[in-house]
């Protein structure tokens, strides 16, 4: 028998709830009965029966064998030995883990003696660690015989409890001879469905499981389960791992295209997306003759690795290979024509019905004569057919004949007479089946309607018809949260990416928030932090920017913890376009820096646009206008260095003000005409709005003011403070420079009580800037000799503290260079310096001296 050594306990290097020791391959395992192999359940922490207290550990890892009766180290190693059951437990039961110590002798003031070491805490019928990496290290470098004597004990604890996996996976861990019905039983409850077992503690099983396999095939498929489940669990470098062992090069399509599935979505979590998508594709390939919902499953990741990418082409590729009805509703096999072409003539030159060729919704062929196969996906010969009672002749006393049995074959498990054969594309339960993760569920556990609804909606949207997208991307918003229908994250995650493409802010941050609620109730953990991202987004784009941040941290730690580099680089470009907003040019610095340190070399075009558009909307709060328009002009652009095709019009509004105020109008015209034809299909709620405003910074005097009136009036139809607040910055601005300051002022305090309330603070500085230019006396006037100067000389003064040259201070304020230079010729003078560098720090000092007086 293979063995899997160094794989069970191996150490997980990111993953902060994984002991970081090595636990033993266990060899032989026990017989399938519930004796030990001792003769003795309590036998202690050592080989054979022992009727004294166990050996301990010297020290806290060592292996001397003094009696440690009252110290707590014997009480560790059971903690970490139930710990190698389920690393993200938060804590160990204490009845079992007291219970399994007092079975083997260790005294009632261990776990007191513990306590006061400062080594453990026990609260609410938990004990836990207070360092897990504590438990890695007594576990890898204990004698493999006290680890296995510690699992006996823990599996009696365990015995009479709630479920039979915590019982099995020590009695298997606890092996010292050869029992493959024991790895069997392990891997059927390893099985079980949802409600269970955590992914962590099902990871556990089936990789413990597949140390006990009889062959190399269900040792394959036991340890791609297991990493799997890892992988659900946030546990991306231990999956990697298992994987790695798993080694399967066998003939078989559906345990290569499930290697393939959990590899391309590890690279998915934590990768170069490119490479994500063709692992994933190659899986749906594999896939699809045996296992079609698998195999859409991976055309589904697919598609969430293209989106990263920024490739609309090859989103549509994977959506649409699967084909749907006008209606939407999915081709079922009783629907599929034979293919002539594929058929064989019959004696009149027609296609002949025997053995012809149907075709799946997946294209696959499905031969009427298909061959069956077994759970593990191995075919299963006409001779291996168990018989069946009601068709089989009975044998001369009345009983089904035994013709017919299935023989044990040296390449699979030992079929038994009620393993029912399947046809390719059946799902069947085993505990050598590739088992069906939470993330790619059979096509049952969410109504085939809606499903191929969104298929049909995405894939209009992609060939840019939306209007006829909308109708069946509605359709799967509204069937999210059914009365009756229990979704899981899944299906509500895609419920709110549909709301999103079709612009619904609202139903979108409804449908991230249950995806997020019942990730966080019932898994996977992997759906917590995108569940979060999403949510965050949609926040972000509703103009709820507080809230946007406080998902967006949640989630940047979430995914962190779980090893989720690509959605942590997500998080980051979030978190840098809310301080944009706010105001914050080092924080936006930062979270760039982050998200593009894992974008440039994993090619997420998305977190790459966001990451830079948070940095032009940064220069346009602090009136940097040429900067914004270079980092914006090749986003809403043509050419290679074009943004992400789902993000870069919501872009072209800061690019329009940048530019139009930079005298790049040709640029700012030719992004506005393709603008209003994306904002006349509905996508975004505040596009309308946007369009007039952008329109009005393009016009002439006489048809300007009517443009920021009706962009108003569009404002006034959705929620949102900050994108009114713009519109009036620019609309008081505007009423200024035409010296009408009584208008502009009125203008002017309503952008800053809109950016005020929205907490975005260095556009209420542009607003209280416009209100000092009009002559009005505010908060937030300046102190000492800055008093001294008239509001434009203060602007421009603010502006050379900057670092502005007179030319770009001239574009800001919308004057001539000439007239910067004779301000600052008078704000000289005034202040009494003589260079641009000690008017930086007069001024500087000056408003740390109004700010904290």
């Amino acid at each position: 028998m293979t063995g899997v050594t160094g794989v069970t306990g191996a150490s997980e290097a990111t993953d902060p709830a994984y002991p970081t020791g090595a636990s033993e391959a266990s060899g032989p395992a026990l017989p399938t009965d519930a004796t030990h192999p001792t003769g003795n359940p309590a036998s202690g922490f050592g080989e054979g029966p022992r009727p004294g207290p166990p050996p301990g550990v010297d020290g806290v890892a060592g292996s001397g064998s003094g009696d440690l009766r009252g110290a707590p180290e014997g009480l560790l190693l059971l903690l970490a030995a139930e710990r190698e059951r389920d690393v993200r437990a938060a804590g160990a039961d204490a009845v079992v883990i007291l219970g399994a110590a007092g079975a083997g002798g260790l005294d009632a003031g261990a776990l007191d003696a513990a306590e006061a070491a400062g080594l453990l805490q026990l609260a609410g019928g938990r004990i836990r660690l207070v360092d897990p990496c504590l438990a890695g290290t007594v576990y890898a470098t204990v004698p493999p015989a006290r680890r296995r004597a510690a699992h006996r004990l823990l599996a009696d604890a365990h015995t009479g409890g709630p479920r039979a996996l915590p019982v099995l996976f020590h009695r298997a861990s606890a092996a010292t001879a050869p029992a493959p019905g024991l790895g069997d039983a392990l891997a059927t409850a390893a099985a079980l469905p949802d409600g269970g077992p955590t992914h962590a503690e099902r990871s556990a099983a089936w990789a413990r499981s597949a140390e006990l396999a009889a062959g190399e095939g269900p040792r394959a498929v036991r340890l791609i389960n297991a990493a799997d489940q890892a992988r659900l669990a946030g546990l991306p470098h231990r999956a990697r791992e298992l994987l790695a062992s798993a080694g399967y090069e066998g003939p078989h399509g559906a345990v290569r295209g499930a290697a393939q599935l959990v590899s391309g979505q590890l690279a998915l979590q934590n990768g170069p997306v490119a490479d994500a998508r063709e692992a994933l594709l190659l899986a749906a390939e594999l896939l699809a003759p045996v296992d079609p919902h698998r195999a859409l499953a991976a055309r589904l990741a697919a598609v969430e690795a293209s989106w990263a990418m920024g490739d609309a082409a090859a989103c549509v590729e994977a959506l649409d290979h699967t084909p749907v009805r006008p209606d939407h509703t999915p081709v079922r096999r009783d629907d599929i024509q034979a293919r002539p072409e594929n058929t064989p003539a019959g004696p009149d030159g027609t296609p002949a019905q025997r053995g012809r060729i149907l075709v799946r919704p997946d294209h696959t062929p499905v031969r009427l004569d298909d061959t069956p196969v077994r759970p593990d996906h191995i075919p299963v010969r006409r001779d291996d057919i168990p018989a069946r009672p009601e068709i089989t002749p009975a044998g001369s006393d009345g009983t089904p004949a035994q013709r017919g049995r299935i023989p044990v074959r040296p390449d699979h498990p030992p079929a038994q007479l009620e393993i029912t054969p399947v046809r390719p594309g059946r799902i069947q339960a085993g505990p050598d089946h590739i088992q069906p993760g939470p993330d790619h569920p059979p096509a049952r556990s969410e109504p085939d309607r809606r499903l191929a609804a969104y298929r049909a909606g995405m894939s209009a949207m992609l060939h840019g018809r939306l209007d006829t997208g909308r109708q069946p991307l509605r359709e799967v918003v509204s069937g999210a949260g059914e009365a009756g229908v229990l979704d899981g994250p899944e299906a509500l995650l895609r419920a709110g990416g549909a709301a999103l493409v079709v612009g619904d802010l609202t139903a979108a941050c409804r449908a991230n928030s249950r995806a997020l609620a019942a990730a966080r109730a019932r898994g996977p953990y992997i759906l917590v932090a995108q569940a979060l991202e999403r949510l965050a987004y949609g926040e972000l784009r509703a103009g709820r920017h507080a809230r946007a941040r406080a998902h967006a941290e949640d989630g940047l730690r979430t995914a962190l913890g779980a090893g989720q580099d690509n959605l942590a680089a997500h998080h980051h470009a979030i978190l840098a376009l809310v301080a944009s907003v706010e105001g914050s040019c080092e924080a936006v610095a930062e979270h760039a820096d982050a998200a593009e340190r894992v974008a440039a070399p994993h090619g997420l075009v998305q977190a790459a646009t966001l990451s830079q558009w948070a940095r032009a909307r940064v220069d346009l709060a602090r009136g940097r206008l040429p900067e914004a328009a270079a980092r914006l002009g090749p986003l809403v652009g043509a050419g290679p260095r074009r943004g992400h095709f789902a993000v870069r019009m919501l872009a072209v509004p800061c690019f329009v003000e940048a530019a139009a105020r930079t005298g790049q109008t040709e640029a700012a015209r030719s992004a506005v005409a393709e603008f209003a034809h994306w904002a006349a299909q509905g996508a975004d709620p505040q596009a309308p709005a946007q369009l007039a405003r952008c329109r009005a910074l393009l016009s002439g005097p006489e048809e300007c003011e009517a443009l920021f009136t009706t962009a108003l009036d569009r404002h006034d139809e959705v929620a949102g403070d900050f994108e009114r607040g713009r519109t009036q910055l620019l609309y008081g601005a505007w009423l200024r420079r035409r010296r009408r300051p009584g208008e502009a002022r009125g203008r002017l305090r309503d952008a800053l009580v809109s950016f005020e309330r929205g907490g975005a603070l260095g556009w209420a500085t542009q607003a209280r800037a416009e209100l000092r230019a009009t002559g009005d006396a505010g908060p937030g006037e300046p102190a000492g000799q800055l008093t001294l100067l008239t509001p434009q000389q203060l602007r421009i003064a603010r502006c050379v503290a900057e670092g502005a040259t007179n030319r770009e201070v001239a574009l800001r304020l919308s004057v001539s260079p000439r007239t910067v230079d004779h301000h600052l010729r008078n704000v000289f003078a005034a202040l009494g310096v003589r260079s641009r560098v000690e008017l930086s720090r007069l001024v500087d000092r000056a408003e740390k001296t109004a700010a904290h007086p």
